[in-house]
């Protein structure tokens, strides 16, 4: 399976996508008290939704689907906008595509750490380059 052509269709002909997933990020992250916050309902679902509104998590199969079919493979169902195939975490989006091995694409854009009062949220990830993961799993 050919996941460095899946990263280049990423940064090239749905680099858009991918900016309108990080750019929503930075909305989301501009509503924290700071830079980082403890508070995972301000982080997943507040992406989500953004995610939503701006149409790019209705996208996501769309491009689930090209990702696929750059990898040089072919998805026996239809993907949806849900989970197992497209999930929104506490990094960011996962498309999820189960081939002969699993397709796993990620807009990576927070990290979770810990810090002395415990679990905290941060934006990470600005550019597009930075913030697409394409493995097997």
């Amino acid at each position: 399976m050919d996941t460095a052509a899946v990263h280049k269709h990423l940064l090239g002909e749905r680099r858009e996508w991918v900016r309108a997933a990080l750019d929503c990020a930075d909305a989301v992250a501009s509503g924290w008290n700071g830079d980082r916050t403890p508070d995972r309902a301000t982080v997943v679902p507040v992406y989500r939704e953004t995610l939503d509104r701006s149409g790019a998590l209705a996208d996501a199969p769309a491009v689930l689907r090209e990702c696929v079919r750059a990898a040089g493979e072919r998805l026996s169902a239809d993907p949806v906008a849900a989970p197992p195939y497209v999930v929104v975490t506490s990094e960011g989006v996962l498309l999820r595509a189960t081939l002969d091995d699993r397709l796993l694409v990620r807009v990576r854009v927070f990290r979770l750490s810990t810090d002395a009062r415990g679990p905290v949220y941060e934006r990470v990830n600005e550019t597009p380059e930075t913030a697409v993961a394409v493995t097997l799993g």
